[in-house]
C-alpha cells in the first residue's frame, strides 16, 4: 500500500494514500468533533463540526471527506478551527429542545446524545441571546411499535438517510421540502408506522441526537451495563450489544462483527424482550396423575395448572431420568431418542449428543437440520466432502454475478441480504430463481420464476447450455473433478427448449443466464430451504454443485456454494454431532476407525449403526409393540416438533403416545404440553457459550441477565440428567464448565477448530478451518483441493423426480411454507416479543390477486385451507409475487399451524420432509375457528 507524508498538529505523519484526515487523526488518538460522520457510512461533510485548518487554504476543510495529500500541513486544534467547531455545536444546540422537554430525560448528562457530549468536550455554552431560539415544536411520531420519531431533535445530519439507503438499502428515509422546512420523511412523508419501513432500526443506531430512538429509551435513557454477545435468531451470526437496565434487556445495538459490521434486522434489534415474557416457565413442572395427553389442549390454551403441578428440581430430575433408565433397561437402548437444539450453544449440542450416545446407548439423536438443510449437507458431503459453506455471505462483494435460488433473503436472512443489495448497487448482477417473486427482486438482473418443484429441470437445462456451448472450465474439470463425462452425457437430453415446458422459463432466458454465470469472472450461488425441502432436495443441490464445478466457480473470492442456514447455531450443532449418522466433525458412526476413537475418548461402548432421524423417530413412536426398535421415551431440548414436524396430527399423536417425554424449554410450547416432565431452561442472553454461523465463524455469546425464578442454564440441566443416567462427567469452571466442554469438543473436531481455543474466542470471532494457533482462519475453502478421499469434487447427475403429492381436481393448489421477516421458527420466541407480534400479529395466507379474484376472495377475508392431512383457517393477503395456483403460509402461528397440512414424504438421501410442496384446497369462510 502506497503512503504519503504530511504534518498533523505539528507532527510528521505517514498515512495511506486516500485516507481521510479524520480517520488518520482518529487512529492517532486525536478527537475531532463530528455529527454527520459515522464509521461505515460514506462521508457527507454537511455538518461542518469536523472542520480543520489546512495551511495556505482560505476556507476550513471538513476532515471526514478530505483526504490527506503529500506535504499538507493540518491543524485540528488551531484557534480558527476550534472556534468554528464550537460555533457549529452551539448553533445546533441552541436550535434544539432544552432539558425538561417531555421527550427527553433530565437525569442524563447528554440529553441530545453525541451533540451534547461534543458540546461538553469543547465546553460549549449556549449564549443567552440564542437560548430562546428553539425551533417550532414538531409533533412526535409514535406510530411505529418499536421506534419513536422526534424531529424536534433532528439536526439534519442525514445519517439516518444514508444508513437506510446505503447500508440496509431499504430506501425508506429521505429529505423533503426546502430551506427552513427541510425535514426527514419516510416514503412520501408517511407516518413511520405506516411506511414501507421494515424495522431494522439502522436509522436509530445512526442517529446522533435521539431524533430517532427505541421507544424503550423514551423518558429514561439510562443504561446500567452493556454486554457483548451474538444474535439468537437466524444463522447470519450478527454480533450485538445488549443494553441492560434493572436486570432487563431494554435495547440492542449492532456490533462490528464479521457478518454484520453493526447491522441488524428487526428481530435482532427489537425482538429480545421475549426473554422477559410472563409466559416463561420458572419452575419444573410434573404432569398430574390421570391427566391424559389430550391433543386438543395444544390449541385450547388451557391453564397449565389443570395439567401440571410445580416441583423442586430434585424431584423433577428424578422423575425425568428414572423412567428413561427403566425403558432402556426393559426395552433396550433403541427405545430412547433425543432431539437437541440449534438455538443453543455448541457446548450444549455437543453434550446433548454425547448424553444420547453414551447414556441412552444409541445414535437416536437429531435436531432441526433434518427439517431445513439435511439434503444440502448430504449432497455437499457426497460431492465436495464438507457440509459447510465454501465462502462467507459477504464474499458477494467480490462477485459479478450472484444466483439466489430457493431463498427469500430479505425476510429470512435480512442482514445477509444487505450485502447482496450493496453488491447490486455496485453493479453486480443478481439472478433470483424461485417460484415466488420476493423483495430481493427489486435489485435483480433477471428473475427466474420457475414452476414449483421444477428446480432440477431448470438447473439441468443451464448445465446443458454450458456443456454444449463449450463454456466449461476444462482445466478445472481435468485437474479437480470426477464423473465429468457421465455428467456431460446426462445433461445432453435436458435442452432449454424441452425444459422450458417443464419449468416455465423461456429457453432464451435459460441460455442467457447460463452463459452469464459461466462467463462471469466470479459467480456465487446462495440457496435456502426452497431448494432443500423437497423429496429431490439432494438432487437439487447436486445440480448446484455441478453448476459451480463445471464452470470453475469455486475456490476463489466471490465464487462458491452457500446454503444459508436458518437457525443461529444449526451449523454448529451439526458440526458438534447432533445428527444420527455422524459423530462430531461429520465422522460416520459406521466408520470403524471413528467409532474406535470415540469409544476410547469417551470410555464407553458405542452403537455402530446410524440412529433414526426426526421423522423416523415419530414413526417409531407409533410402531407396534412387537417392534424391537419402537421408540418409547424421549428427551427434547429446545425443539418444538409439535409445530415444526410435517403432518402435525401424526407427529403430535406420536409424541402423545410416548410412555415418557421430558421437555426442556423456556416456554410451555406445543410439545411441552405433551410432556410428562417439563424442565425450565435458559434463553440465549441468559448463558455463555459459543455458536457457529452460516459462514463457519465461531463466536462467543455472553450472559447478560440471570434466568427467571428457578429456571436453569441448559448446560447444567444436561449434566444433571447425565448424572442420573449413570454418566460420570466432571466439567469444572464458571458457567457450569462451558470452557471445559468446549475444549473437549475441540479435540473431537480437530483439525477443523483445532486452532481455536477458548481464550482466542474470548478475544474475537474466528472462522474455521483453523488448524493451529498461528492460522488466522480460512473463510474461503476448496482453493486447491476438496476434502474428499481423492481431493476432487464428485459430480452426480440428477433426474427429474416429481413431488410426492401433486395437485389434482380435488386439491388444486400448491402449498408453499416458510418464514417471514418478523417471525422465526415455530414462533415460540418471536410471538412473545412485543414489537414483532405487534408488527405481524395474525396468521395469513398469501395468494396472487388473480387467484383471489377467481375464488371470489379479497385481501382480509377468512379462508379454510385443507390438505389430505389437516386444515387451518386464517386471513388471506394479496401478494402478486406468488405464482398462480399456489398459496404461501408461514409456519410460526400455532392457531393456524401450516404443518398440519404438509406432507411427511422424505428425500431418500437427506431424510428431509417435503415442506415446500403439497396439494391443498381453499375455501372462503365467514370467521376464524377462534372467533
Amino acid at each position: 500500500m502506497s503512503t504519503i507524508e504530511f504534518t498533523l498538529n505539528g507532527q510528521s505523519v505517514e498515512a495511506p494514500v486516500g485516507k481521510s484526515i479524520f480517520n488518520i487523526a482518529k487512529d492517532l488518538g486525536i478527537a475531532i468533533p463530528h455529527l454527520c460522520h459515522q464509521e461505515g457510512l460514506a462521508p457527507a461533510g454537511n455538518c461542518r463540526a469536523c472542520v480543520v485548518e489546512v495551511a495556505g487554504e482560505r476556507t476550513l476543510a471538513p476532515s471526514c471527506c478530505r483526504s490527506a495529500t503529500p506535504g499538507m500541513n493540518v491543524q485540528t486544534n488551531s484557534e480558527r478551527a476550534v472556534k468554528s467547531q464550537k460555533m457549529v455545536l452551539e448553533m445546533l444546540l441552541a436550535d434544539l429542545p432544552k432539558q425538561g422537554h417531555k421527550w427527553l430525560d433530565d437525569r442524563v448528562e447528554a440529553p441530545h446524545g453525541e451533540l451534547s457530549r461534543w458540546a461538553e468536550h469543547l465546553d460549549v455554552q449556549v449564549r443567552p441571546a440564542l437560548a430562546d431560539l428553539c425551533r417550532n415544536t414538531v409533533p412526535a411520531d409514535l406510530s411505529h411499535p418499536a421506534m419513536a420519531v422526534n424531529l424536534d431533535a433532528c439536526i439534519q445530519c442525514n445519517r439516518c438517510e444514508r444508513a437506510c439507503r446505503d447500508l440496509q438499502v431499504n430506501d425508506v428515509i429521505g429529505m423533503a421540502f426546502r430551506g427552513a422546512r427541510t425535514q426527514v420523511v419516510f416514503d412520501l412523508a408517511d407516518p413511520m408506522g405506516s411506511s414501507s419501513c421494515v424495522g431494522c432500526g439502522e436509522c436509530v443506531q445512526a442517529c446522533p441526537t435521539g431524533a430517532l430512538m427505541p421507544k424503550s429509551h423514551m423518558g429514561l435513557q439510562k443504561v446500567d451495563r452493556e454486554v457483548n454477545s451474538v444474535c439468537p435468531f437466524c444463522g447470519v451470526g450478527c454480533l450485538v450489544t445488549y443494553q441492560v437496565r434493572d436486570e432487563k434487556i431494554i435495547s440492542v445495538k449492532g456490533r462490528g462483527g464479521p457478518a454484520n459490521e453493526g447491522r441488524l434486522c428487526v428481530k435482532g434489534r427489537f425482538g429480545m424482550d421475549y426473554i422477559h415474557s410472563t409466559d416463561r416457565i420458572t419452575k419444573p413442572l410434573i404432569r398430574k396423575p390421570n391427566v391424559a395427553k389430550d391433543l386438543s389442549l395444544i390449541d385450547d390454551y388451557t391453564d397449565w395448572r389443570e395439567v401440571f403441578r410445580e416441583a423442586t428440581w430434585e424431584e423433577a430430575l428424578e422423575l425425568a431420568s428414572q423412567p428413561l433408565n427403566a425403558l432402556r433397561q426393559q426395552h433396550g437402548p433403541k427405545s430412547l431418542a433425543g432431539f437437541g437444539s440449534a438455538k443453543g450453544s455448541n457446548e450444549e449440542a455437543y453434550l446433548f449428543q454425547k448424553l444420547v450416545r453414551t447414556g441412552f446407548g444409541s445414535n437416536n439423536v437429531d435436531h432441526c437440520t433434518r427439517l431445513c438443510h439435511a439434503s444440502s449437507v448430504a449432497a455437499l458431503l457426497e460431492g465436495v466432502g464438507s457440509g459447510a459453506v465454501s465462502n462467507p455471505v459477504r464474499d458477494v462483494e467480490h462477485s459479478d454475478l450472484i444466483i439466489v435460488i430457493g431463498s427469500n433473503p430479505t425476510a429470512n436472512h435480512p442482514v445477509a441480504a444487505t450485502w447482496m443489495k450493496n453488491a447490486a448497487k455496485r453493479g453486480t448482477r443478481i439472478v433470483l430463481a424461485d417460484p415466488r417473486i420476493t423483495d430481493i427482486a427489486r435489485h435483480t438482473w433477471r428473475n427466474l420464476q420457475f414452476k414449483a418443484d421444477t428446480d432440477v429441470a431448470l438447473l439441468n437445462a443451464m448445465l446443458h447450455v454450458i456443456v454444449t456451448e463449450n463454456l466449461c472450465d476444462e482445466t478445472f474439470l481435468l485437474e479437480r473433478a470426477d464423473n465429468v463425462a457421465e455428467l456431460k452425457a446426462h445433461v445432453q437430453a435436458f435442452t432449454p427448449e424441452a425444459m422450458s415446458a417443464v419449468c416455465g422459463i423461456s429457453a432464451e432466458t435459460i441460455r442467457e443466464v447460463a452463459r452469464a454465470y459461466a462467463n462471469a469472472k466470479a459467480a456465487m450461488i446462495l440457496w435456502g430451504m426452497g431448494v432443500s425441502q423437497h423429496v429431490h432436495g439432494t438432487d437439487n443441490v447436486r445440480c448446484l454443485i455441478a453448476l459451480a464445478s463445471i464452470t470453475g466457480q469455486i475456490g476463489r473470492p466471490g465464487t462458491g456454494l452457500h446454503p444459508l442456514r436458518g437457525q443461529n447455531n444449526v451449523q454448529g450443532a451439526s458440526d458438534a454431532g447432533l445428527i444420527p449418522m455422524m459423530y462430531p466433525n461429520y465422522q460416520l458412526v459406521t466408520d470403524k476407525a471413528a467409532q474406535d476413537w470415540f469409544e476410547k475418548f469417551w470410555d464407553t461402548k458405542l452403537d455402530d449403526q446410524p440412529g433414526y432421524t426426526v421423522v423416523e423417530i415419530m414413526h417409531k413412536a407409533l410402531a407396534p409393540e412387537s417392534d424391537p426398535h419402537k421408540v418409547r421415551g424421549m428427551y427434547i431440548m429446545g425443539e418444538n416438533p409439535a409445530m415444526s414436524d410435517p403432518d402435525l396430527n401424526h407427529a403430535r399423536h406420536a409424541l402423545a403416545s410416548l410412555q415418557h417425554l421430558v421437555v426442556q424449554d423456556i416456554f410451555l410450547t406445543e410439545t411441552a404440553w405433551l410432556a410428562d416432565v417439563v424442565l425450565p431452561a435458559s434463553t440465549w442472553p441468559e448463558k455463555t457459550g459459543t455458536v457457529s454461523n452460516t459462514d463457519r465463524t465461531v463466536q462467543m455469546g455472553r450472559q447478560a441477565v440471570q434466568p427467571p425464578g428457578d429456571a436453569k442454564p441448559d448446560l447444567w440441566i444436561i449434566q444433571q440428567i447425565a448424572a442420573r443416567m449413570g454418566l460420570h462427567w466432571d466439567y469444572a469452571g464458571e458457567h457450569y464448565g462451558v470452557a471445559a466442554v468446549y475444549e473437549e469438543m475441540r479435540q473431537t473436531m480437530a483439525p477443523a477448530i483445532g486452532g481455536i481455543d477458548w481464550a482466542r474466542l474470548n478475544a474475537g470471532s474466528v472462522t474455521y478451518p483453523c488448524v493451529s494457533a498461528e492460522d488466522t482462519g480460512q473463510p474461503i475453502v476448496f482453493r486447491d483441493h476438496f476434502p474428499t478421499a481423492d481431493g476432487r469434487v464428485k459430480l452426480v447427475p440428477a433426474d427429474l423426480i416429481p413431488a410426492a403429492e401433486r395437485p389434482d381436481a380435488e386439491y388444486p393448489f400448491v402449498l408453499i411454507t416458510g418464514r417471514q421477516l418478523e417471525h422465526w421458527h415455530t414462533g415460540s420466541m418471536t410471538r412473545r416479543a412485543s414489537v414483532l407480534d405487534a408488527l405481524e400479529p395474525a396468521a395469513t395466507a398469501s395468494m396472487h390477486g388473480s387467484d383471489l379474484q377467481r375464488l371470489g376472495l379479497r385481501a382480509g377475508d377468512w379462508v379454510r385451507i385443507q390438505s389430505r392431512r389437516g386444515q387451518v383457517q386464517l386471513l388471506v393477503r394479496q401478494d402478486d409475487g406468488m405464482p398462480l395456483d399456489s398459496v404461501f403460509i408461514p409456519f410460526a402461528y400455532r392457531e393456524a399451524a401450516a404443518n398440519l397440512l404438509t406432507n411427511a414424504a422424505m428425500d431418500p438421501f437427506g431424510k428431509i420432509p417435503e415442506f415446500k410442496y403439497c396439494a391443498v384446497q381453499i375455501h372462503k369462510t365467514v370467521t376464524s375457528n377462534n372467533a
